[in-house]
């Protein structure tokens, strides 16, 4: 095993170790919020004040939405392929996604898929291209260098494990959900977040991904301990949040931060969420 293989794998099991330990038992087993009470009293004020209301959980061609660190984003296709959602395109473009804008985002995406086409015969150009050549194709999507290296060695590691770029097995929902987080979350680059964000949004199964807003909105209801970060917040709520409302919940607590007045600009207007706390503290 060379050195650069014998790095990814200890990288791996330790990410593999800390989602282990926190798939039964939460990493702050001592704090027992929220409580079903409260994620059915947040879910049912979100659904009346949120634009477009609770989201049904789904899976669509071309319509994979995934979550960036402070929008959500589609990760989109732009061929217009009508075929099953490509999971290893959508581990690719909700790595895009990170710590950029949807409109960015959508641009890197799209770019990328200009340059190097879709599906398999894509990823294997990608694997053999100068890692320079992706750079350019996504730089309008920020932090470039690091996401076509991310890439490339993604694609790798899949065809080392599958012998083709292709994790469509994930479609098949007799694997559990600890499984395919498990695998999702063995490649370099693909935390947590990344990997509830393809559950969710490309397998259409329920699964809580922490980002951005759901971190600070969570932290302001009480949800997880004011010293949480947002990998183990993640945890956490995956615990405590029942499962059928976990990803109706993410969308619209990433819907209401971008849009509530009261949460934006300074908190200056308005917050349903706020006021129902501070009636449910008086």
């Amino acid at each position: 095993m060379t050195r650069t293989l014998k790095r990814l794998h200890a990288h791996a099991t330790k990410k593999l170790k800390l989602l282990e330990e926190h798939r039964i038992e939460s990493p702050y087993p001592l704090f027992t919020r929220p409580t079903i009470e409260e994620t059915r009293a947040v879910y049912a004020i979100l659904a009346a004040n949120t634009p477009g209301g609770a989201p049904t959980v789904h899976s669509e061609p071309n319509d994979t939405t995934t979550n960036s660190g402070s929008a959500t984003s589609k990760s989109v296709s732009c061929t217009g392929s009508s075929a099953l959602p490509n999971v290893l395109d959508s581990v690719i473009g909700t790595i895009l996604s990170q710590s950029t804008s949807s409109q960015n985002y959508t641009r890197a995406k799209c770019s990328l898929d200009a340059e190097f086409g879709t599906g398999e015969p894509a990823f294997e150009r990608m694997v053999n291209a100068d890692v320079e050549q992706i750079t350019q194709a996504i730089k309008c999507g920020g932090l470039a260098n690091k996401k076509a290296s991310t890439i490339q060695t993604l694609l790798r590691s899949v065809k080392a494990k599958h012998g083709k770029y292709d994790l469509q097995h994930l479609h098949n929902n007799e694997i559990p959900n600890d499984d395919a987080m498990r695998e999702l979350v063995s490649y370099k680059g693909v935390g947590p977040k990344t990997a509830a964000c393809v559950l969710s949004f490309c397998l259409g199964r329920q699964a809580f991904a922490v980002d951005t807003h759901v971190f600070r909105l969570t932290r302001m209801l009480g949800w997880v301990p004011e010293s949480s970060n947002p990998v183990d917040a993640q945890s956490h709520l995956e615990l405590r949040i029942p499962s059928e409302l976990k990803y109706g919940l993410h969308v619209m607590m990433v819907r209401h931060g971008r849009t509530c007045r009261g949460c934006r600009n300074g908190g200056r207007g308005p917050c349903p969420l706020k006021a129902w706390l501070r009636e449910r503290n008086s």
